[in-house]
């Protein structure tokens, strides 16, 4: 896809991947709308801000609104990256902390692309890259909220391509391995490093797949760091 003056959302636009999606999106020329709880440090008079809880429908509804007044209807690109996670014992898990992946990494998912999907395929184009992780291809001892919630994008990322591939909507999920970003300052057994990879990179892959050949479609992206251990 040519992205300049096509308008892209990033949820979860703060930090981290997303920020550095958001940067690379405007980079190739695209107008970004970051739907995120917190103002990213980012000012580019391509950027718009929204504040947007990605659990809360009304929330998200209103952030599509906000977009539609500034841009117009044009959506060509959503990155549901919106996401968290917490550690701990099944048994053990606090309530509060498993709805709210779930609401997250799930719900949220479900949420904007409802909303975005019916403008994509009016247009006959689009592109939604789903942001899953390694765990969603798998189990991690402690993670089985957040393994079950990831496993979920990803199911829900092959079904969906699969409905709107002929609209001309192409739907991509990524798994990436260790990324040096906050998502691990609510980890206790694991600090983010040098030796992980960067969300830059994450962020160059997910343009990279945007940009293809409208008939070329990744459908599933796993990225890992090279030398985990150093």
């Amino acid at each position: 896809m040519e992205l300049k003056d096509k308008i892209a959302i990033v949820t979860g636009a703060s930090k981290g991947i997303g920020l550095e999606t958001a940067k690379s999106l405007l980079e190739a020329g695209a107008k970004v709308a970051g739907w995120s709880r917190s103002k990213p440090a980012l000012g580019h008079e391509n950027f718009l801000h929204v504040e947007t809880d990605i659990r809360d429908y009304a929330s998200v509804e209103q952030a599509l609104r906000q977009t539609r007044e500034r841009w117009g209807d044009e959506m060509a690109v959503l990155v549901n990256n919106a996401g968290l996670g917490y550690q701990g014992k099944f048994e053990e898990m606090p309530m509060e902390e498993w709805h709210a992946m779930f609401e997250t990494n799930v719900n949220g998912i479900f949420y904007a692309t409802r909303l975005v999907l019916p403008l994509m395929k009016k247009r006959g184009e689009g592109h939604i890259i789903n942001v899953s992780s390694i765990a969603g291809t798998t189990g991690i001892e402690t993670m089985a909220g957040y393994c079950g919630s990831k496993h979920a994008v990803r199911g829900i990322s092959h079904s969906l391509y699969k409905e709107v591939r002929n609209d001309g909507v192409k739907v991509t999920c990524i798994y990436p391995g260790s990324v040096k970003t906050n998502f691990f300052d609510a980890i206790d057994t694991v600090t983010a490093n040098d030796n992980m990879m960067r969300p830059e990179d994450v962020a160059e892959t997910i343009l990279h797949a945007i940009q293809t050949h409208r008939n070329f479609h990744l459908v599933d992206i796993e990225m890992r760091p090279l030398k985990p251990k150093g």
